[in-house]
């Protein structure tokens, strides 16, 4: 089933280009990762997804249904912008906790919220689950702590714990380890593996090509707001067949303790 097609996006700031004709599709549980050097759009392309930017062309589908399309004057890019935003789950590189919250109340804060207009679910109940999310990022005895306690790792996997809470159709990292050590890197990557062994219908900016290339169903190489090369893992990052997507992926190969299986 397709979850996401994406045709011809186009994104400008002044007279920047940053995306140029972005086009691709997802089935789902579909694991999509993208990489390619920093400003290349990548970033980009995720906030136009999650509407807090606005595409200036192009069309955004979730589940058969058109949520953005600048030729369709019935699609409003402001009408019900948090019903659209729903559909997706963002996870920032700098986690973006609110610091006056514990753990739990980062996870809970915006289901409680909704409860509230919606009268659908009591605190009880969305407390009970944001307990099941953090246990399930092997951080079930850290509920009660505030970020200033925790490492970036589990900082990291609390902003997971978040996204997740509103069962998004589409789970979005932008470079979710940019801001970690190897060791701390190691745990958030194993929790977004366990997502994809799920089959968890995932977008994945990031800069971890052994990883990129273990866990993804596709692989997005993007240069200068263009998409170079698409494909299977296998294909783009093992065998590219652009010479753009060689010559980023070069500086990798030289250390295979990096680029290793």
């Amino acid at each position: 089933m397709e979850i996401l097609k994406v045709s011809h996006l186009k994104k400008s700031f002044g007279a920047t280009q940053i995306l140029n004709d972005i086009s691709f599709s997802m089935e789902q549980g579909q694991a999509l990762s993208i990489i390619g050097a920093s400003g290349s759009g990548k970033t980009t392309l995720l906030r136009c997804l999650n509407f807090l930017e606005k595409p200036d062309s192009g069309t955004i589908s979730v589940c058969g249904k058109k949520i953005f399309d600048d030729t369709d004057r019935t699609i409003s890019f402001d009408k019900d912008i948090r019903t659209k935003r729903l559909h997706f789950g963002l996870v920032f590189q700098n986690f973006n906790l609110f610091p006056q919250y514990t753990a739990l109340q980062n996870v809970t804060l915006a289901r409680e919220l909704m409860a509230k207009e919606t009268g659908k679910e009591t605190k009880a109940e969305i407390e009970a689950a944001g307990h099941e999310l953090l246990a399930q990022m092997g951080l079930a005895e850290r509920a009660n702590h505030y970020p200033h306690q925790l490492s970036g790792g589990q900082q990291q996997r609390v902003a997971i714990a978040r996204a997740l809470a509103l069962h998004p159709d589409i789970l979005c990292f932008d470079e979710p380890t940019s801001a970690l050590d190897p060791e701390l890197t190691g745990e958030v990557l194993r929790v977004i593996r366990s997502l994809a062994e799920k089959k968890t219908t995932m977008i994945i900016v990031t800069h971890e090509m052994a990883f990129a290339r273990d866990v993804s169903d596709q692989v997005i190489f993007m240069d200068g707001g263009v998409m170079i090369e698409q494909g299977n893992p296998h294909q783009v990052i093992d065998c590219p067949r652009k010479e753009r997507t060689r010559q980023f992926l070069a500086r990798y190969t030289e250390n295979s303790s990096t680029f290793s299986r």
